[in-house]
């Protein structure tokens, strides 16, 4: 069977109000995200990485005592029988040269993220939040992973930030031994690379690749997404697909077009300036600032290995795609009628033809969904934390992607 895959959605706060990520939707809770996804999104299997805060645990806790959750005997739990969800947490590690990067740590079990949170409080400074800060390295979140049996994925790889190639060394070697590297099964590609992008490194050949939303707003959910090839949902054929086990694949990633991303190109913060030359760009042509913020295209163009991508025969196609509300003319009334009319975003983006889009959203509405999932919208790109545009028939709308 073919599934759509989000594996990384936050949390914003929990039923009681808690708060939980900050810049999250108060909405966002953990409850109200399987419902999104069951019900509008059409995802059916989601990755929720902030499980390891005891106050969202109790969320998890009540919903399993009132059995609307199952913990299923191959790993995961499952919401009303329909939505495959693996508990994960995303944690800010630091190197020894000062870098930080995010990762995602996910587990078969709630004991495990248990286990996780307990050893995590130790060196955060308020386990309730989300992605704190844990004064230790990579590797070693990756040893204490791997001993509860989870798994451990590089999030936003390339992001100037908080990520392994932006903020922390030119090669995975440099963060892990290869004991990790063997285990490691994907790399999150963020929302301002691709394929395309991230094969320009040779080290990567051996990964699959994720294209996930990093959701901080219910509506914000599957904006990227994956599409994976399992015999059924569960923590065990998900692992599968990514390590491309007895015909278990990732089949293909979809996310928006690079261009969109908040940190494509470099920025230089005085100047107020996304860089239009040819990367890679690490000093202001405008007024010869040497402190960029260095894009995901200029990084990568930096430390690549090739000049254009080599892709392993092993790795899916990448489809670019604007998710529905971001098309303009599509509001809440429109987009609620889509959902009625095909089930979900994922029918609609997948199933739904342009006639009978026509007949829901009129002709001019529906030639420009097609457009927005064949990849086809006109964009200008993004860079410094201000995210790109789409821009059609002589107008442009600023995306609020986060």
């Amino acid at each position: 069977m073919r599934v759509f895959c989000d594996l990384h959605i936050h949390i914003g706060s929990t039923s009681r109000g808690e708060a939980v990520k900050v810049t999250g939707a108060k909405n966002l809770t953990f409850g109200n995200i399987a419902k999104e996804c069951r019900e509008r999104k059409g995802i059916q299997v989601v990755g929720i990485v902030d499980c390891a805060s005891p106050v969202v645990l109790k969320d998890i806790d009540e919903m399993v005592e009132a059995g609307e959750i199952i913990e299923i005997a191959d790993g995961g739990l499952l919401f009303r029988d329909e939505i495959l969800i693996i508990p994960g947490s995303e944690v800010e590690t630091t190197e020894a040269n000062g870098g930080n990067s995010h990762h995602i740590a996910f587990f078969p079990t709630l004991e495990g993220i248990k286990r996780f949170g307990k050893f995590l409080s130790r060196y955060v400074t308020n386990i309730n939040f989300s992605t704190q800060r844990c004064r230790l390295p990579a590797q070693r979140i990756w040893e204490v992973t791997n001993s509860l049996d989870g798994v451990l994925i590089p999030a936003h790889a390339f992001t100037p930030h908080k990520s392994v190639y932006g903020n922390c060394y030119p090669r995975l070697s440099q963060i892990f031994k290869d004991s990790a590297l063997d285990k490691i099964p994907a790399i999150e590609l963020g929302l301002s690379a691709d394929t395309d992008l991230a094969d320009r490194i040779a080290e990567l050949s051996r990964f699959s690749f994720l294209s996930n939303s990093d959701a901080h707003s219910l509506n914000r959910i599957g904006r990227e997404y994956n599409i994976m090839e399992i015999e059924r949902p569960s923590y065990k054929e998900l692992l599968m697909a990514l390590l491309r086990k007895d015909g278990r694949r990732v089949v293909a990633n979809y996310g928006l077009d690079p261009k969109l991303g908040k940190y494509h190109r470099s920025f230089c913060p005085l100047c107020d300036r996304i860089a239009e030359e040819d990367p890679p760009v690490t000093v202001c042509k405008n007024c010869g600032n040497e402190n960029m913020v260095i894009g995901v295209l200029d990084r990568i163009t930096m430390i690549q290995d090739y000049p254009e991508p080599r892709h392993p025969e092993h790795r899916p196609p990448y489809h670019y795609q604007v998710p529905l509300e971001f098309v303009p003319g599509i509001g809440d009334k429109t987009y609620d009628a889509l959902i009625k009319a095909f089930g979900s975003e994922m029918g609609v983006l997948h199933l739904a033809d342009e006639e009978s889009l026509s007949r829901v959203v009129g002709k001019d509405l529906a030639k420009l969904i097609i457009k927005a999932r064949e990849g086809t919208l006109k964009l200008a790109p993004g860079g410094g934390g201000i995210y790109g545009k789409v821009v059609e028939e002589k107008k442009q709308r600023q995306l609020s992607l986060f």
